[in-house]
Parts: C-alpha cells; sequence; structure tokens
C-alpha cells in the first residue's frame, strides 16, 4: 500500500467509486483561494469550452463527463510500476473560467488560467473542451518554459489557416496560430496518425513546410509503436514538451463520442504503449481534448480519455518524483 503526505484519491472503504463528488480520479478539490494551491505539484482541470467546433458540438460537456469515468482509475500503475500520488503532489483545481457568448474572451481567461498554473510551477494537465483550448494553454506555458516542442496524436494536422472566410481562430487551427506566435517549435512537434479526407491535397503542406513531423496512419502501421515512440524521442529531443492527444486520433469504433471522427485509426492499448513510451521526455503540460458526450451517451469514450489522462498523469509524476528525488 502507498503511504504519503500528497493528496490521495478517495478510499474505497467507506467511499465506494460510484459514491461522492466527482473529481478527476477522486483526488481532493484545491481552488485559488486555497493555501494548498501553492503546495499542487500537477493540477488536472477541465476547460469547458466548445467553441471553436465547425460541426458537431458537445466538448464543453466532455470534462464533467470524463470527471465521472475518471473515478475507474486506480491508484498504482501497473506497468510503470508506481503509485503516482505518492510521487507527486496532484489534484483536481475545478474548471477554467470560460465564455460561452465570447470565444476570444474564453482563450484569454483559458490563458490567464494556464499562466497562472505554470508560474507557481504547477504542471498543467487539461481535459477539453475542443482542441483550439490548446492555444490559450501552450500560451501559458511558453512564458514560464519558452517555445515548446509536441507531441500531437490526433487524426488531423489542426495548422489549417482559416474556416468560413476568414475565421482563424477553430478547433482546426491551434497549432498554426502557435508555430506562427513562436510559442511552438514546429521542427521539435510530430504529429502521430493523421488521416481521413482533405478539402485540399495541400491541406497538410504548410505544416511540412514549417518542420512538422507528420506520422501519417500508413506510416504508424508500417513502423508500429516501438517505431512512433523512437521518432518521438528524436523530434521532441530534450527541450520543454507539451503532449496534446484529441480522442479522435483513436478508431472511432472505440471512441465515437468526438466532433470529428475518422476511420481507420488506432486503438486505445496502441495509444497507452505510446503514451508509455514517452517516459523520459522534458514535459511541461498537457491536455485531452475532443470528448462530446452528446455522440456517446455510453461514456466509453470519455473512459478513454480518464485513461489516456491517468498515462500522461503517471508521466508526469515519474518526472517530478524524479526531480524530487522521491
Amino acid at each position: 500500500m502507498s503511504n504519503t503526505k500528497h493528496f490521495q484519491p478517495l478510499l474505497m472503504n467507506p467511499y465506494p467509486r460510484f459514491s461522492d463528488i466527482a473529481t478527476f480520479m477522486r483526488l481532493p478539490v484545491v481552488r485559488d483561494d486555497d493555501p494548498r494551491i501553492n503546495d499542487v505539484e500537477i493540477g488536472l482541470f477541465g476547460v469547458p469550452f466548445d467553441q471553436g467546433v465547425t460541426n458537431r458540438s458537445g466538448p464543453r460537456h466532455g470534462p464533467r463527463q470524463i470527471r465521472d469515468q475518471s473515478s475507474l482509475m486506480r491508484r498504482a500503475h501497473r506497468v510503470h510500476g508506481i503509485y503516482p500520488y505518492d510521487l507527486a503532489n496532484v489534484a483536481d483545481l475545478g474548471d477554467s473560467p470560460t465564455n460561452p457568448a465570447d470565444l476570444m474572451d474564453s482563450i484569454a481567461r483559458i490563458e490567464d488560467f494556464a499562466t497562472r498554473l505554470s508560474a507557481r510551477g504547477t504542471l498543467p494537465l487539461a481535459a477539453g473542451g475542443d482542441h483550439l483550448i490548446s492555444l490559450p494553454l501552450i500560451r501559458g506555458v511558453a512564458k514560464k518554459h519558452g517555445p515548446v516542442g509536441m507531441v500531437h496524436f490526433d487524426s488531423h494536422s489542426d495548422t489549417w489557416d482559416e474556416y468560413f472566410g476568414g475565421y482563424k481562430y477553430t478547433h482546426g487551427t491551434p497549432f498554426r496560430r502557435a508555430i506562427e506566435e513562436g510559442i511552438l517549435d514546429p521542427k521539435r512537434t510530430i504529429q502521430i496518425g493523421i488521416r481521413g479526407g482533405l478539402y485540399d491535397l495541400a491541406d497538410n503542406e504548410w505544416a511540412e513546410s514549417q518542420g512538422v513531423r507528420i506520422i501519417y496512419i500508413e506510416e504508424f502501421f508500417e513502423i508500429g509503436v516501438e517505431g512512433v515512440i523512437a521518432e518521438a524521442h528524436r523530434v521532441a529531443g530534450s527541450g520543454a514538451t507539451y503532449i496534446s492527444f484529441d480522442v479522435d486520433g483513436i478508431d472511432p469504433t472505440y471512441t465515437p463520442g468526438t466532433g470529428t471522427p475518422e476511420v481507420g485509426g488506432y486503438t486505445p492499448a496502441q495509444a497507452q504503449q505510446m503514451l508509455r513510451g514517452l517516459k523520459g521526455l522534458n514535459l511541461v503540460g498537457a491536455d485531452v481534448v475532443e470528448v462530446s458526450p452528446p455522440f456517446d451517451q455510453t461514456g466509453n469514450t470519455a473512459l478513454v480519455a480518464a485513461t489516456l489522462m491517468f498515462e500522461i498523469l503517471c508521466l508526469l509524476a515519474m518526472q517530478v518524483g524524479a526531480a524530487k528525488g522521491r
């Protein structure tokens, strides 16, 4: 059994996993006005935002359902052989403020939330929300760490320029904006699982011209999980690195509850293997995005997302633990 003074998930005795208030991983909620906030080393939080969606709305409800499904996560990671909550102090920080009546104000509020976390030395791990939330989150992280590299799991590059006659802030454009702003280093960015139809055959050429390493799904199946892991380490190197995981990178057989599903993706098991293989990267933050509960009332998509968050949490915890000598 684990033994630590850090925050811990609720015990199953006397609190079965279906009981009490739903929080990420059944951890305590610690908000900005709580004196314990400065002790939080990894902050889990929701970003209930889907103003960047261009078709199937609903990801604003993702964080709440992911919280519920995360009650199924347990305290120990069998493969890594760790108790993550012994290695780092982890808490649910609630949700980032948003403004459902104003997209740009929402972006500003999310950026401010992420900036305050990073300034305190807390590693952010966010549950979306549509993929546009990555832009303000990376802005906040980059204020502390400078331009970051990224390991990006997705079926879309999200580096397109504009939608609907000049609109530049959607869930298909966050990483183009981030590269243009100089907060995302394209030469240290790898995208894994890109596939599906395009509006134009040249849609991904801009990203490639900037130096982004795109592993299309055909290459993924050719080189396999181990090949992808090796390439991710080569591209990201030792610099500050952000993980962004869009659940539509996984085949919609497993994650139908998402805004832009694309058939022919990898499995949740392969996703877990790839994330586990990122151990050793210099991670400064992460997000799991695009869970849309209206399109999967079973909650399975949210369960996959909660599991991916736990995998990333363990990577961050091992990094914190190593730095602190725990």
